[in-house]
């Protein structure tokens, strides 16, 4: 098969990967990285000349841990990756892109060369997040077709399972599903609604700083503790002790997944511990985090307008819903024993895949699948001055969970005689306040109509699409115009291109540095 015609499903996770494509059998399947495994753990050594992405990557945070970077995801919509490594400052998207130029070259070697691909992104991600996730993709030398949610993903690879996606069969009756999304670094929850081919987001929620890395963090603190009333030395201080302790306590998690009890071993200078954890003591321990999930599970549904009994199916995904507590706490709150019947590490990329094929058929003008319906996670609006106030406030223009694409406007009004130009603040967020909201960026409208009048009308549209990307028309006076958004902490289309070259340099040995 020509590249042209191929494309592939990528599940970009905090902590792993997966990459997935349509067999020739029409079945959404993992594609084995070059090590053999389903998943690709998400993290890079920067080791002098050589960038060695996934298992070697995440072993080194044992012996150098000070040039590993992971859980890059997390850092997403700032301007750099929050530690240096060897010396260097990298923007966080460069990393995501270090990543998937692996996922990419290991992919290629079993199914042939591609450019297109399906990327998923928490559907909590701002605007901000997934313009970086796009700008990643874009230099690790792919063509990203599209942005999809992760919970959506798991959705359509559910429809799949079910023979939703089958030419000959649709749903029966109408579905609704509850997709809870614990990863190991985010968590998502979206309640969809499933209704011949249709695939409809009713409401999305989640939390971008939650996943089974905070899990992880408070059994290596509890360890500590031990290890710190014992011997008075803190194992934290030493980048590459604490990486070990991490691992100890990432398999310790997962045994008490499968056992009532686990051990951790802490070494430090010399000196050494043994801590036991029973599954009870780690549930105490991490209460709170599972709380959150469920007050966040539980305002998704009243933000839907159902209620349990108007859910069908409890679905799970992400590798942190293997823990027991996750299943207790669900079966408490919905009455129903959630379904695990899709791999917690596969399904979302299968989705992905499934998205991609869907793509391709429609740019060969074939009839999708299914249509799919998102929700926006966040309020759209821009910075104003309130008239009676003289205080800036958050004017809304796309309230959350507003079905994509959406088109919303606004008037507002010039402050001041002649005005030659107009500053656009737009931001995310519920708070009336601005300076509680997410900034995504600014345009400035300039060249206004001469002598224009006061309070004249400036008509600010917004165009919100299906993968939670926006586009701004300003209209003045007649004057339409589409206007670029100036974000803080995205890079320039020559920043961009100077990554690109330089990820790709480093896959051939050549070091020239970029322009960051």
């Amino acid at each position: 098969m020509e590249d042209s015609f191929r494309a592939v499903g990528i599940d970009l996770g905090t902590t792993y990967s997966a990459v997935a494509h349509i067999d020739e059998t029409g079945r959404p399947t993992t594609i084995v990285n070059s090590e053999g495994d389903l998943v690709t753990p998400s993290a890079v050594l920067f080791d002098g000349q050589h960038v060695i992405v996934g298992k070697e990557a995440i072993k080194a945070v044992a012996t150098d841990a000070e040039n590993v970077a992971d859980c890059s995801k997390r850092d997403l919509g700032q301007k750099i990756y929050h530690k240096r490594l060897e010396g260097r400052e990298y923007p966080p998207e460069a990393i995501q892109g270090f990543v998937l130029r692996k996922l990419k070259q290991d992919a290629a070697r079993l199914i042939g060369d591609f450019k297109k691909v399906v990327i998923t992104v928490p559907a909590y991600f701002d605007e901000v997040k997934r313009k970086a996730t796009q700008d990643g993709g874009y230099m690790a030398g792919l063509e990203v077709l599209d942005i999809i949610n992760e919970p959506t993903a798991a959705a359509i690879a559910y429809g799949y399972q079910q023979g939703i996606l089958n030419d000959k069969h649709e749903v029966a009756r109408r579905q609704r599903i509850l997709v809870y999304d614990l990863g190991g670094g985010t968590f998502d929850i979206t309640v969809m609604e499933i209704e011949g081919k249709d695939f409809t987001a009713l409401a999305t929620d989640g939390d971008v700083l939650l996943g089974g890395r905070d899990w992880d963090q408070r059994i290596l603190d509890f360890v500590v503790e031990k290890f710190q009333a014992e011997h008075a030395i803190d194992p934290r201080e030493d980048p590459c002790a604490a990486g070990r302790l991490w691992r100890e306590c990432e398999d310790a998690k997962r045994t008490l997944s499968a056992r009532e009890k686990a051990a951790v071993t802490c070494d430090y200078q010399g000196k050494a511990l043994r801590v036991e954890l029973t599954r009870e003591k780690f549930q105490e321990l991490t209460r709170d985090l599972m709380d959150r999930t469920e007050f966040t599970t539980r305002q998704t549904l009243q933000a839907s307008g159902l209620s349990w009994d108007d859910i069908d199916l409890v679905l799970t995904v992400g590798g942190s819903t293997r823990m027991p507590m996750v299943e207790k706490m669900l079966t408490n709150i919905s009455g129903k024993k959630p379904n695990r019947s899709l791999s917690a590490d596969e399904a979302v990329a299968h989705g992905a895949a499934l998205r991609a094929q869907m793509l391709l058929q429609q740019a060969a003008g074939e009839s999708p699948a299914l249509k799919i319906k998102n929700v926006n996670s966040h309020s759209l609006g821009v910075v104003a001055t309130d008239a009676k106030t003289s205080r800036s406030r958050n004017a809304i223009l796309i309230p959350r969970n507003t079905p994509l694409p959406a088109s919303a406007k606004r008037i507002f009004k010039s402050h001041r005689e002649g005005q030659k130009t107009v500053l656009v603040n737009i931001i995310e967020g519920e708070s009336s306040s601005p300076e509680d909201c997410m900034p995504i960026g600014q345009c400035t409208v300039r060249d206004l109509p001469e002598n224009m009048a006061m309070h004249t009308p400036i008509e600010v549209r917004f165009r919100y699409l299906e993968n939670g990307r926006l586009t701004i028309t300003v209209n003045v006076e007649d004057q339409e115009m589409l206007h670029e958004i100036t974000r803080e902490n995205s890079l320039s289309p020559e920043q961009l291109d100077s990554w690109r070259d330089y990820i790709l340099a480093v896959e051939k040995g050549q070091t020239e540095a970029a322009d960051g």
